[in-house]
C-alpha cells in the first residue's frame, strides 16, 4: 500500500464484527449512513458479492449528484475490499478486527492518482470520519 496515494483512518466501535458487517450487507442500512454528513444515496444496483456491482448516486447537500460504481473485490466477516472503478479510482480495504469489548474498524482508501490523494486528503479524512460517524449512529439505533 503507498502512504502517498492513501486516505487511512481507524475507529473502535462498541459493536460486534457482525453488527457492522450487517449495516454493511443491507443495502437500506447502507444508503443511511453512506457518505459524508448531509448526503443521501439512491442505489441502483447492490450485488453485495465477490465480484458484485454498486451503483449509486450520492446527492449532496447542495443539490449535486455524484455518480458512483464500485466492484466488491472481497467479501469476508473480518473484511470488505470494494474497488471504486470509476474517477477517481481507488480501493477502499475496510477491516473489522474483534476487540475486548468492541471492534476496531481500519479504513484504507487507496487511490490511483497521487496528485488527487494529496489535494484532497483533509477533505477525505474528513468525509471518512464523517461517514464512520454515520455508521455509528445507525449502529445505535439498530441496537436499540
Amino acid at each position: 500500500m503507498d502512504k502517498a496515494n492513501t486516505i487511512s483512518i481507524e475507529r473502535f466501535f462498541r459493536n460486534t464484527p457482525q453488527e457492522i458487517f450487517s449495516a454493511f450487507q443491507n443495502p437500506k442500512n447502507l444508503a443511511q449512513w453512506w457518505g459524508p454528513k448531509d448526503f443521501t444515496n439512491t442505489f441502483e444496483v447492490f450485488q453485495f458479492e465477490v465480484g458484485g456491482r454498486w451503483v449509486y448516486v450520492m446527492h449532496g447537500p447542495n443539490g449535486k449528484n455524484y455518480p458512483n460504481e464500485s466492484t466488491f473485490r472481497e467479501i469476508s466477516s473480518h473484511k470488505i475490499i470494494i474497488e471504486h472503478v470509476v474517477l477517481p479510482k481507488y480501493t477502499l480495504t475496510i477491516t473489522f478486527t474483534p476487540q475486548e469489548r468492541g471492534t476496531l474498524i481500519e479504513w484504507n482508501q487507496e487511490f490511483e492518482n497521487q496528485t488527487f490523494a494529496k489535494n484532497m486528503r483533509d477533505f477525505l479524512k474528513t468525509a471518512n470520519e464523517q461517514n464512520l460517524d454515520r455508521l455509528q449512529s445507525v449502529l445505535d439505533m439498530n441496537r436499540n
